[in-house]
This record gives structure tokens, C-alpha cells and sequence, in this order.
């Protein structure tokens, strides 16, 4: 079967994504329990509130990720969740749990003195957007999700154990080549690895971890993608907190952000997924939308994980213009 989507590439090359703009202020959050989170505000001081919640966990945010919005319709809050990106310490997991990145947004809600904003997340940063937008529902005036992930025990299993693996057995085989006969639980048998006292087996580790994501997240080979993830400083954060996140379920219980979505009742959103997501199988965003009639579900045909892939972009910007 041939998809005709035309218009919609017509329309991504009129638009793309919006121009780069530079923050108007950037800052520190001192948490009070040994965590400092860099944030920066973009585009227009009165315009819509929206925070950015990136992905990982582990990813930090970067420069592209500003202009997924307005500039002139938005502002824009982003900021590096604990232990990675620009926040300090880096690679720290101490005091680094989902609750406490929950904690973080509101903070920094409170600080930027708005009542209600937009919450934007794709992958791990859905997940957390989900979380965040079900303790705080009054604080949440839409939601827009990508890659939808809400750390059932499967979509664990799924990626790195018994799933994506038939998918990519020649990349997998790297994966595993470090755990040597501790096969039965990867998440554990890299714990070990990349909480290891020795700093060599750290950043091997965490590299081979980081890169396994970095070439399974896109429909088709991406080579920046791939050296992006590969580079060390990013690499180190990403694996372990990633790691240390999966290890203990997010500290929810499984398959929590699917039953307390009835939270989100009247709140609306808009949920984008690509068919073939290997990172996050797209029954996750087909069970949310059921589970939050409020919601739109945009599954993109032809497209895998990653927010910059054409049809996932497209969809993206035309769900943060439609909030602005």
C-alpha cells in the first residue's frame, strides 16, 4: 500500500521547525538535597507557558528542541533534568527518582510565577509529563506527547531483553557482548556494570548502552543521531541515570500512569506515535488515548521513534500551534 502524504511534506518544507532563538534567561534551581537544574526561558516573556520535558531519562535538552515552538506565541521553558545535560552533579543518581523530577517541574512553575501551562514531552519525557500532569491536573492546560512510554514492565522487557532484539540482532549482539553470561536480566547485569567502581567499565559500558538507543530510535540510519549518543560526557548520564530509572520501575507501580489517566479527564491532548517505534511499541500510546478520551491520537505511518523524523515533526508542530 502507498501513502500519499503530499501535503503533509508540502507542508513541512514551508515550515519546519521554527527559527532558532537564543533564551532570554537562563538559571539555576537549587532542589536543597545536593541537585542544581539549569533551565532557560525563550521567546515571548508573555506569551503561552510551556515547559519541554526531554527524554532519556538522562537526555538533557538542547538547542533544537526551543524551536518546536513559537517564539512569538510561546514561552518556553526548558531544563535539564537531575544529573545530566548542564544540570550538576553530572551522572549523579543520588536524590534522582521520578517523584523528585516531578517536584522539579512544579518548582520550577512556581518560580517562573505561572498558573497554568502547556506540558511537552516525547519518550521518557512523556512518561514524566504523564506523572507530573496526574499529581498536578489543575496546574496542566494541554498535554502533547511523543513516543509514548509509561514504564510497564513489558515495554521494558520489550527493548531490552526479548522484542527490538529480532529487529536489530547484529546491533544487539554489541549490546550484549559486555554482560558476558548475565543475559536473563540486562537491565540488572548493566547496573552492575555502570554503577562499578572502576570508571573504565563505567564509560564502556555506558556507551554501548547509549549507543544500542542512539541506532534503534529512527526508521531509517540517522549518523548524527548515532554519534550524538555515542559521545562520552553524554553517554555517561544518559546510561546510568537511564539505568537506574528502569532498575526500579520509575518507583511506580506497573502500569500506574495508564490506570490514574482518568486524572487527566477534560484535559486535552495530543498524543503523536510512529508505527514502527522499536524504543516505544505503540500499543503504550493506543492504551493511553483509550484510557484519556480527551486525547488525539496521530499515529505516523511512516516513521520510527525520534521527534525530528518528518511525519513525527510535522504532527508535533502542528499540536504545539494549536495550543498557542
Amino acid at each position: 500500500m502507498v501513502i500519499d502524504r503530499s501535503q503533509e511534506i508540502d507542508g513541512m518544507k514551508r515550515r519546519g521547525l521554527y527559527p532558532e532563538i537564543e533564551p532570554y534567561k537562563t538559571g539555576l534551581l537549587d532542589t536543597g538535597d545536593g541537585h542544581q537544574i539549569y533551565y532557560e526561558l525563550c521567546g515571548n516573556a508573555s506569551g503561552q507557558p510551556v515547559v519541554f520535558l526531554h527524554g532519556g531519562p538522562g537526555g538533557g535538552c538542547s538547542a533544537s528542541h526551543r524551536r518546536l515552538f513559537d517564539p512569538a506565541k510561546y514561552n518556553i521553558l526548558l531544563f535539564d533534568q537531575r544529573g545530566c545535560g548542564r544540570s550538576l552533579p553530572h551522572a549523579s543518581l543520588e536524590n534522582n527518582t521520578t517523584w523528585h523530577l516531578v517536584d522539579d517541574i512544579e518548582k520550577l512553575r512556581q518560580l517562573c510565577g505561572f498558573e497554568k501551562w502547556v506540558v511537552f514531552g516525547g519518550s521518557w519525557g512523556s512518561t514524566l509529563a504523564l506523572a507530573y500532569g496526574e499529581k498536578h491536573a489543575k496546574r496542566v492546560k494541554a498535554l502533547i506527547l511523543r513516543g509514548v512510554f509509561t514504564l510497564r514492565r513489558f515495554e521494558l522487557e520489550w527493548y531490552y531483553q526479548w522484542g527490538a532484539s529480532l529487529f536489530f540482532p547484529e546491533k544487539w549482539q554489541r549490546f550484549i557482548e559486555p554482560t558476558s553470561g548475565m543475559q536473563s536480566d540486562m537491565i540488572a547485569a548493566y547496573n552492575k556494570l555502570l554503577t562499578s567502581s572502576d570508571e573504565v567499565v563505567r564509560l564502556a559500558a555506558a556507551r554501548v548502552w547509549s549507543v544500542w538507543e542512539g541506532e534503534t530510535t529512527t526508521l531509517l540510519p540517522n549518523l548524527d543521531n548515532s554519534a550524538h549518543f555515542a559521545d562520552d560526557h553524554f553517554a555517561l548520564a544518559f546510561a546510568r541515570i537511564e539505568n537506574h530509572y528502569f532498575s526500579n520501575a520509575g518507583w511506580m507501580e506497573d502500569g500506574q500512569l495508564i490506570k490514574e489517566a482518568t486524572k487527566l479527564q477534560g484535559i486535552p491532548g495530543v498524543i503523536v506515535q510512529g508505527r514502527y517505534d522499536m524504543a516505544c511499541p505503540p500499543i503504550s500510546a493506543y492504551d493511553l488515548h483509550k484510557a484519556w478520551p480527551t486525547s488525539e491520537l496521530k499515529m505516523v505511518e511512516d516513521a520510527g521513534h525520534a521527534y525530528n523524523e518528518p511525519g513525527i515533526l510535522h504532527h508535533l508542530i502542528e499540536a504545539t500551534d494549536k495550543f498557542a
